[in-house]
């Protein structure tokens, strides 16, 4: 009769998927058997191909098998792990060996730091048993267990030197590091815990942090495909209506838009890349501090916590600005007018050139009803109209106290926080009404320049007199020609970085134009220079 041994072999009885002994054995039609777990897991994968397959022989099921319990092979996996050798019980390569076996050592379940030696379950008995042993530190087993003992003075080190940072003994304490700061290992220990965890909370923050940046990312990638789309859409529109006069320019354009749509698809996913690698490894470095956490040994700790805690400054910016391509919603008898060499230049943005040539009724689509702030007017400044008009008093009005109060300067802000595309318009009366628009942190108070409407980086106004325009940023001072027109029109476009001041009248004609990029949400207001000077924030209507 075949040995019984020969019939359980271990290999006849394991899963070709997990390659254990089988679990809950289940045979499927073509004989094959496997854990249940194990094909489940493997047949869910397949479930949207609506083919199910044997890992092994490949044969194919349209219909996922239903699976059965295999009596008899579980009962033969059951008789074959109590019968079989304990070879589990042995230490491999990647295993903590007993330090007290002679021949073949077995697996070791403790380590003792102050033997400091491994045991195996029988080893370890003593342990638990005779009552000196009792009070040693057990922890699970370590391969590094010598590196606790002192190399001068073969002694466990069980102290901290924090004059020097480092583990030693107490015989070390009183020869070398005598007079230094020393304290019990364990006590440094519940020290550098606090430290760990709050590195941990520093890289999960970070990670939700820059998750959320990467879900910003993605989205910045869907708007540019939507925003190309869409002005590759309007620009055949266009171009299709005149297409005896640009039908090669229509190629350009659509060449035009799609090679930007690539660059920016291009620097997101690049940058989307590098979060995700960062963030990657930050898990692993989060991965690393917990297992160290948890970490029984003081000493090992202690020693790998200096260079497992470091963490390095993340090169990210979080502020995320992208310039994207804009609506050609000009109709082809507006492209006629006096843009066909306009549209032959090679221009750094498509959305910049037709924002220009929009009518009145275009940028309607974009207005926005500004109201005043009280709370930001200067003390001279009368309010009226539903807070849309000011005007320059003589006499002091009583407002209260409030921090965002213009003290010196005759300025005030809008209630409305401005981002994306707006448009509004200004009727002005005065020797000098600045139209401008603003950060909210711009300063408030004293006399200096960092209070004043386009004299600092966080403002920019156009100066308005009766004979010229001026236009102010940051102290700079640009001439501006134009028709004069006591109603300014303003056009933001936040994300895009576009800032344009338009002379309204019969027409709308271009005053100056402001490319840059915007870091805050801005808010419209006006700087009075004269007593009498006065401006009204007109209620428009939207037009279509």
């Amino acid at each position: 009769m075949e040995p019984r041994g020969d019939l359980l072999d271990q290999g006849n009885l394991s899963c070709s998927i997990c390659l254990d002994l089988l679990k809950e054995p289940v045979t499927i039609p073509c004989g094959h058997s496997y854990c249940m777990n194990c094909i489940k897991v493997s047949w869910r994968q397949e479930d949207q191909r609506r083919i199910h397959s044997c890992p092994q022989c490949r044969k194919t099921w349209r219909q996922r098998p239903v699976l059965k319990k295999n009596i008899t092979l579980s009962a033969l996996v059951e008789s074959l792990r109590n019968s079989a050798p304990a070879d589990h019980c042995y230490a491999g390569p990647e295993d903590v060996a007993c330090d007290v076996c002679t021949g073949r050592k077995r697996k070791a379940v403790k380590s003792c730091l102050f033997c400091p030696a491994s045991y195996c379950e029988d080893h370890l008995q003593p342990h638990y048993d005779a009552p000196p042993l009792k009070k040693h530190k057990l922890v699970t087993p370590s391969k590094t267990l010598q590196e606790n003992i002192c190399s001068r003075h073969d002694e466990v080190m069980k102290i901290f030197c924090r004059t020097d940072q480092q583990c030693i003994c107490y015989l070390c304490s009183m020869d070398e590091h005598k007079g230094h700061e020393t304290v019990p290992a364990a006590a440094e220990r519940t020290e550098k815990q606090k430290e760990l965890q709050e590195r941990r909370q520093q890289i999960q923050q970070r990670i939700q942090d820059q998750e959320k940046d990467v879900k910003l990312l993605q989205q910045e990638v869907e708007a540019i495909n939507a925003s190309a789309d869409k002005a590759v859409e309007d620009s055949e529109k266009i171009l299709g209506s005149v297409i005896r006069l640009i039908q090669k320019r229509s190629s350009d354009v659509k060449q035009q838009i799609r090679s930007q749509q690539e660059t920016e698809v291009s620097r997101v996913k690049e940058l989307q890349k590098k979060l995700e690698q960062e963030i990657t490894e930050l898990k692993r470095k989060d991965a690393e501090l917990e297992k160290l956490s948890i970490t029984e040994d003081h000493t090992q700790f202690l020693q790998n916590y200096p260079s497992l805690s470091a963490l390095s400054e993340s090169t990210h910016s979080s502020s995320i600005h992208l310039w994207p391509i804009k609506d050609a919603s000009e109709g082809p008898q507006e492209m006629l007018r006096d843009t066909w060499k306009k549209i032959s230049l090679k221009v750094t943005g498509l959305g910049i050139l037709l924002s220009e040539l929009w009518t009145r009724a275009e940028f309607l689509g974009y207005s926005k009803d500004i109201t005043l702030d009280p709370n930001t007017a200067n003390r001279y400044i009368l309010l009226s109209k539903k807070n849309r008009k000011v005007t320059l008093m003589e006499q002091l009005q009583f407002y209260p106290d409030h921090p965002d109060r213009f003290a010196r300067w005759w300025q005030v802000l809008s209630r409305n926080r401005l981002t994306g595309r707006c448009y509004w318009e200004v009727e002005w009366i005065g020797e000098a009404v600045y139209v401008a628009v603003a950060y909210k942190n711009i300063s408030r108070k004293g006399t200096s320049q960092d209070c004043v409407f386009g004299f600092n980086n966080k403002s920019w106004a156009l100066q308005c007199e009766e004979g010229s325009y001026t236009f102010w940023h940051n102290s700079v001072k640009t001439p501006v020609s134009g028709p004069v027109s006591s109603r300014i029109g303003v056009y933001l476009d936040h994300r895009a970085g576009i800032l344009s001041f338009y002379s309204v009248s019969g027409t709308m004609t271009l005053l100056h134009r402001v490319q840059t990029t915007f870091t805050q949400p801005l808010y419209a207001g006006v700087w009075l220079s004269d007593d009498g000077d006065s401006a009204e924030f007109v209620k428009l209507k939207q037009l279509g």
